[in-house]
């Protein structure tokens, strides 16, 4: 099914390359007004644009903001909508305290909005903007907005704490604890809770097909990591990594390559303190005790 929204963009005035494209959730002609603008460096307009399929190839910066603006406003989730060429897609942009500009024109902003009394800030220069400047999820609680790319998906009940990241295409599908990072390719279930500096390996990472997942009620211990997938209860201790080709034995005394468990459910992987060796045991979520439900009622 064909997809159509009207949004507005702003280009560059010298070059006349776009530098982003928001799309309000109304499907309406919605004005953004900036000092970037109003200087002369950049200028707003309203356009309309078709996804005949999502499953397409994109070919335009345009296109590729919308489709983060899709996976954001949860119309798809990661991994449903094709983002080939992103990087190509996507420019370089300052974005600053007065609006969007190409980095090498910070310099003749900061000279401009002088005039204004602006004192001008450049929180980032990346190819991705905060989320929450384009797309406000319901229901969700982010610490430091920084940390979150448009794109990223976030389910009602999500609470982001402060060192929590989530990049663009990955995200939570249920109410979830983040204070680790969750990058491209990766969704996390509900009830699940990723440990303070904890990440998980994505599809930016070696040869960026694999699309690692955690299930439901798991949880990933602080400073931990996983290169496979979890599947639902399951736990990985704080500060132990488990890569797809790390060596686990198993109860029955078995040594595999952890990539053989990869999605099974049930299983707590831990380091034995004496010996150094990682194990595997069955275990379920009321061994670490779930979340707290009160924290992830976010209206």
């Amino acid at each position: 099914m064909a997809i159509i929204r009207t949004g507005h963009r702003y280009i560059d005035i010298e070059s006349g390359k776009v530098i982003d494209s928001w799309f309000p959730q109304s499907n309406s002609n919605q004005n953004r007004s900036c000092l970037a603008e109003k200087v002369g460096l950049i200028r707003g307009e309203f356009f309309e644009i078709t996804i005949k399929s999502v499953e397409e190839k994109p070919l335009s910066t345009e296109e590729i903001y919308l489709r983060l603006h899709l996976i954001s406003e949860r119309t798809v989730k990661p991994n449903e909508i094709n983002l080939d060429g992103i990087f190509n897609l996507l420019p370089n942009v300052a974005w600053t305290s007065a609006g969007p500009v190409f980095p090498h024109k910070v310099d003749a902003l900061r000279s401009l909005v002088a005039r204004e009394y602006h004192h001008l800030t450049v929180p980032s220069i990346d190819k991705f903007p905060r989320m929450t400047d384009y797309v406000i999820p319901s229901g969700v609680r982010i610490a430091d907005a920084d940390r979150v790319r448009l794109g990223a998906h976030l389910a009602a009940g999500t609470t982001v704490m402060h060192e929590g990241f989530i990049n663009f295409n990955a995200g939570t599908l249920g109410e979830s604890m983040v204070e680790g990072r969750i990058t491209p390719g990766v969704i996390v279930g509900k009830n699940s809770d990723i440990g303070a500096g904890a990440s998980i390996m994505g599809t930016l990472s070696g040869g960026g097909k694999q699309k690692n997942s955690i299930g439901e009620r798991s949880l990933l211990g602080a400073n931990a990591g996983i290169g496979i997938s979890l599947g639902d209860e399951c736990i990985v201790e704080a500060g132990l990594y488990v890569t797809a080709g790390t060596k686990v034995k198993t109860p029955e005394g078995d040594v595999v390559a952890a990539r053989e468990l990869s999605g099974k459910s049930g299983l707590l992987f831990r380091r034995n303190s004496q010996t150094g060796a990682v194990e595997v045991i069955p275990t379920d979520s009321s061994r670490w005790g779930g979340l707290n439900t009160a924290l992830h009622n976010n209206d």
